[in-house]
């Protein structure tokens, strides 16, 4: 793997000052149980898609809780505007563009010959060996059997689907123009269940809590909703010709989509609190990358694949009662990468080699915000360095340079007002870029044709 760079010093500085406004706490921890972890990641949800983040049309009140007797996090990131390349940066604790499976859009192109192996460190490997029962309900999307799997790479046990996405009835998958395929297993095996996904991966969460409840555990809790098929309980919607669902969905159909996933996360909390565990467990909830066409992004710019704000700006929430501050908020910068050595942290236990990442242990217990420079790198010629409020941003042959503090929509473009601050953010990005892979090819321009319905597909169940 590449060095870290540019980032190193400052980075460096970051890890050190929040390993010792953390000491404490880790110390504490030590010397009694170390705290169950359950890790709630939602797809594609927008920035503010929660009602604590100001969603008006529903409400969200379960996974809200967790704002109210925990921490709300206004400048939380996704490492990627795209599913796989995310969940990357989640399970290895770096920069995803250090890896293929990284490197790309929407699914990140997993395959069986693409993906996150089994030999390289990884969140639930690292838990595992300070003791935690480990367990990935619902998406994988880091590559295929037989050379990929959650079991593969750290996980006691997996249910779920190894894609990137599926019909949330039928558990199988189509893409573009191929054949459906089945993607619902346990662990390695594929199986055959009824049920709404969204309630089949709260049933089988639950039940890895009451089954665990005397040891420590880590449970990765990773939804499909509100991701793509758009179907509710009650409405399966027509049959699609892709994946893709170009001709489905409204509104409506979101809101029940996101009601079924805050209800889940609404049981979750229960069966920790009827297992006496609420106070022994840290719950941290947030997203993969913002949000498609129903989500609510504004007054960010830009969506689900782009690196404007709308497509990195996710909800961050963390609970931990009598540990983490009830109702407080944080302006730390935050990325999904940092949770790995976070969680290692707050487990007692070090890390199999160096972290991309910042324990931001010291941010969950209240400590001030601490300077960082963060990096994005995306297809479609897409780089981005995030110095908060300074970001600066490349799309294709244009450059901007933008204080989002004071312009969250990204449209008063400063590089040639603050020239200097400009040419030093791009030259960070650029050597950050250097020590990286280069960027997959994007996917193909597809949307308009699929918008239009006009590629053929088979349209069996």
């Amino acid at each position: 793997m590449h060095a870290i760079g540019d980032s190193v010093s400052r980075r460096a500085l970051l890890s050190s000052a929040l390993a010792a406004g953390a000491f404490s706490e880790r110390a504490h921890a030590a010397q009694g149980r170390s705290p169950n972890i359950v890790f709630i990641l939602a797809d594609d949800l927008g920035a503010f898609d929660l009602s604590c983040y100001g969603r008006p049309d529903y409400r969200t009140p379960h996974i809200d809780s967790l704002a109210r007797n925990g921490v709300k996090f206004r400048l939380g990131y996704a490492n990627s505007s795209t599913c796989a390349p995310t969940r990357t940066a989640l399970i290895s604790g770096r920069y995803q563009n250090r890896f293929p499976i990284g490197s790309g859009e929407g699914g990140g192109y997993p395959s069986d010959t693409i993906g996150y192996s089994g030999d390289w460190p990884s969140l639930p490997k690292t838990l595992r060996r300070a003791g935690y029962r480990t367990a990935l309900i619902g998406k994988w999307g880091l590559g295929e059997l037989p050379a990929f799997s959650p079991n593969k790479s750290g996980y006691d046990e997996f249910f779920g689907l190894m894609g990137g996405g599926f019909d949330y009835f039928t558990h199988d998958t189509q893409i573009l123009t191929a054949e459906r395929r089945p993607d619902l297993y346990e662990n390695e095996t594929p199986i055959s269940l009824q049920g709404y996904a969204t309630d089949l991966f709260t049933d089988r969460a639950c039940a890895f809590i009451d089954q665990n409840a005397h040891r420590s555990f880590l449970l990765s809790l990773h939804y499909t909703a509100p991701h793509w098929p758009w179907q509710t309980r009650t409405d399966p919607g027509e049959p699609r010709r892709t994946d893709y669902h170009a001709e489905g969905g409204s509104p409506a159909i979101y809101a029940q989509m996101m009601q079924a996933l805050d209800e889940g996360v609404g049981r979750v909390l229960r069966t920790l609190r009827r297992n006496g565990l609420t106070r022994d467990t840290i719950v941290i909830f947030t997203s993969d990358n913002g949000g498609e066409r129903f989500s609510m992004m504004w007054p960010l710019r830009g969506e689900k694949g782009d690196l404007w704000e709308g497509g990195t700006r996710v909800p961050l929430l963390a609970c931990w009662p009598g540990r983490i501050p009830r109702g407080a908020e944080s302006d730390q910068v935050v990325m999904s990468m940092d949770f790995l050595p976070t969680l290692a942290a707050l487990a007692g236990t070090s890390l199999d080699e160096a972290s991309d990442g910042a324990d931001i242990s010291a941010q969950l217990f209240g400590s001030a915000p601490v300077e960082r420079t963060v990096f994005w790198k995306a297809p479609r010629d897409q780089l981005s360095a995030l110095a908060y409020p300074w970001k600066y941003l490349r799309v294709g042959p244009h450059e901007h340079l933008y204080n989002i503090q004071e312009d969250p929509t990204e449209h008063a473009n400063l590089k040639r007002r603050e020239t200097s601050r400009f040419a030093h953010l791009k030259a960070q990005a650029e050597a950050w870029s250097a020590q990286m892979l280069p960027a997959l090819p994007g996917l193909p321009d597809i949307i308009p044709a699929l918008e239009a319905l006009d590629l053929p597909a088979n349209t069996e169940r």
